[in-house]
């Protein structure tokens, strides 16, 4: 009775070393490592290259964050049109005018963020 348990234990054991071994490793490896001291210039600012001097709380320009909105909106455009033409052959006209309404509408929203100068940078 118990042997038909033992491929689960043996699963479960092999599944917790593959778990556990490498964080011992990379705990292991990082003391006999960590011993070592880094060089002045590996502890300097690396981010910018050179020491932060404003509060860490300034304003970002607006523009930053519409041009990311700006891509995701037209990024997830994708999301839509890879199973739609997959599936193209499936949905027949009707699927093919209903997004030819959705590429309508998206495509007049770009031209009027154009027109606006959304995507123009100064």
């Amino acid at each position: 009775m118990l042997e038909n348990y033992f491929p689960i234990l043996l699963f479960l054991i092999i599944g917790l070393l593959v778990g556990v071994a490498p964080l011992c490793l990379g705990w292991g490896v990082g003391k006999v490592l960590g011993t070592i001291k880094p060089d002045t210039e590996k502890l300097l600012p690396y981010e910018c290259g050179f020491d932060a001097f404003e509060d860490a709380r300034m304003q970002f320009d607006v523009r930053y964050y519409l041009v990311a909105i700006l891509f995701i909106l037209f990024d997830l455009e994708v999301a839509f049109l890879v199973p739609w033409a997959l599936v193209l052959k499936d949905i027949g006209s009707f699927g093919f005018f209903s997004m030819m309404i959705f590429l309508t509408i998206l495509v007049v929203g770009f031209v009027y963020e154009w027109m606006k100068g959304a995507l123009e940078w100064e």
